[in-house]
């Protein structure tokens, strides 16, 4: 527990183990907001506006790797209920966090500090995270934080959302590809992973990250980030931020789509800074396929001009990928995808 950012940020200045690589710290620039990330209103979805709504989300995903959906169904009050008690669940006391903190990676929910390999990282991040598995429900919801009282209703409702949010998204970008209605229903969105970062008040956020440049290895992210500037997207060889929205959620496409759409795709490199003033609380939402699920680039994208990219595997392998390349002291690994790619 004293390694908790959270439990100690106040008392001293910024310690050597969390500032990054000169040539990796976010330093002292000015990141511009960013005016154009693709902003889609999905209510449109439900009329005669269907086949825009969808040509928007696919180009965003081609172009960005990310952008935000409002008007998407998910309630308010839920929405702000739910960062509510995440707040809550950071500001308790430690005694009543302590029984949740783990570096087991093996635990279904568990509290922990910077990466998933604390004891092996050369530099350490920005902050604490609470992370649980959500499927199937009934199960993981024993599991959950008993504290704040409230914590596993709250979660479980927005959790039903999220996942539906998610799999409407899936089939709009469905549509968009020219797959079949359902293609990404059952195995390849089953497993549904809940992280919540939490990024104390930094000393000096030019020196460290909260999260440093990495892309989502799964199938898609529903991200809740709240109302604190922190969300940045390498694009064009620059930082920009993701301007956070009222009631909006951000979306990005990770590993898996790029992989399944043939690289039509985008899985978007971002990271998280930290900043002086505000406590940062985000809500991310991983949608991945099961274990034992066959990812590959889909039969209908591929032909002999378009061959596919990537080799079919188990998404266990992958995962498996991830976590061997976690263990190494680069906090987030980059070149996941290259193990699975073909031969041109």
């Amino acid at each position: 527990m004293e390694k908790l950012v959270s439990s100690w940020y106040n008392d001293k200045s910024l310690p050597d183990s969390y500032m990054f690589p000169p040539e990796t710290r976010p330093g002292k620039l000015l990141f511009p907001k960013c005016n154009n990330v693709p902003i889609v209103d999905i209510s449109k979805a439900l009329d005669h506006n269907r086949t825009d709504t969808v040509q928007q989300i696919l180009k965003a995903s081609q172009e960005f790797g990310f952008f935000q959906v409002i008007n998407h169904g998910v309630p308010e009050k839920l929405m702000n209920d739910t960062m509510s008690v995440l707040k809550e669940f950071f500001e308790m006391p430690a005694e009543d966090k302590a029984s949740l903190y783990s570096e087991d990676l093996q635990k279904r929910c568990r509290l922990y500090t910077s990466g998933l390999y604390y004891s092996k990282e050369k530099v350490h991040l920005w902050r604490d995270s609470l992370r649980h598995l959500c499927h199937p429900l009934e199960e993981c919801m024993k599991f959950w934080p008993e504290k704040p009282t409230s914590y596993r209703e709250v979660v479980a409702t927005y959790s039903v959302e999220a996942k539906k949010l998610g799999l409407r998204i899936l089939e709009l970008l469905s549509e968009g590809l020219g797959l079949e209605s359902g293609y990404f229903g059952s195995k390849l969105s089953e497993a549904e992973l809940f992280v919540v970062n939490h990024y104390p008040p930094c000393p000096d956020p030019s020196l460290t990250l909260g999260l440093p440049k990495h892309c989502d290895p799964n199938l898609i992210t529903i991200l809740l980030q709240g109302d604190v500037h922190g969300l940045q997207v390498f694009k064009d060889g620059e930082w920009i931020g993701v301007e956070p929205l009222p009631n909006a959620f951000v979306v990005n496409i990770g590993h898996q789509l790029q992989i399944i759409s043939n690289n039509k795709l985008k899985s978007a490199e971002h990271r998280a800074v930290t900043n002086t003033k505000i406590a940062r609380t985000t809500a991310a939402y991983f949608i991945s396929p099961c274990d034992d699920s066959i990812v590959e680039p889909a039969k209908s994208l591929t032909n002999s001009c378009n061959p596919p990219l990537y080799r079919a595997f188990q998404y266990k392998e992958f995962t498996l990928n991830v976590k061997s390349a976690l263990e190494s002291p680069k906090l987030l690994p980059v070149g996941l995808l290259e193990p699975f790619k073909l031969q041109a």
